[in-house]
């Protein structure tokens, strides 16, 4: 389990699941057991897909073929999927009263659930395809899976092999200066505002977005 102070945690499914379909490329993560290639923690970072339906969450993604984790998986023990958001130092010197100390600000969600391997082409096919088609539409000329040689998609899906994890628990951490003095985040999110890097500027961007209203 992830620590979650209660000023930063992030219960609504809602808001968990944007923020698996925004930061989608996930770190898998599983416990191998006695017996299996892997007897200890083992990760991968992998693109997943979100599938809802019937009451049920789903993340599907792949892994290559020789990957151990997949010994791991196969026994539908729990995995652990991790979905990292923006992040950012914070200054201290951005409070309107000390003493402080510095911090980081961010935000993640934690999936658990278990996990299965599915090695059906057809299965395959039809997820890299919904991979492919999500983030080919952002391109001008999208790519097509279609266009490939027969063979050749043949081979590749022979490669690797389908995961797909039945979310039973998703845990969100949103720490976003909320334990601060409501003077203080003006201050900090203008601060995050001025600097020049993505991150920063994401993260400011979540904490106007979950500042209360003013009255």
């Amino acid at each position: 389990m992830v620590y979650l102070p209660t000023a930063f945690t992030e219960t609504r499914t809602e808001v968990l699941i944007a923020h698996i379909e925004r930061y989608e490329f996930g770190l898998l993560v599983s416990q191998g057991g006695p017996g299996l290639t892997n007897s200890g923690l083992i990760a991968s970072q992998i693109p997943f897909l979100v599938e809802r339906g019937e009451g049920r969450l789903l993340l599907q993604g792949h892994l290559a073929r020789p990957n151990p984790q997949l010994a791991d998986l196969e026994g539908g023990g729990e995995a652990l999927a991790i979905f990292a958001g923006p992040h950012a130092y914070i200054s201290p010197s951005w409070y309107e009263a000390g003493p402080s100390v510095p911090t980081w600000n961010y935000a993640a969600v934690h999936a658990y659930g278990a996990a299965r391997t599915i090695a059906d082409p057809d299965w395959l096919r039809a997820l890299l395809r919904r991979l492919s088609e999500r983030h080919e539409a952002r391109e001008p000329a999208p790519w097509r899976m279609e266009d490939l040689p027969a063979a050749y998609l043949a081979g590749m899906l022979n490669g690797i092999v389908g995961v797909e994890i039945a979310v039973t628990r998703l845990e969100g951490k949103f720490k976003l200066s909320q334990n601060r003095p409501a003077a203080d985040r003006p201050r900090i999110i203008a601060a995050l505002e001025q600097r020049d890097d993505p991150e920063s500027q994401a993260v400011a961007r979540l904490m106007r977005e979950r500042e209360p209203a003013a009255e």
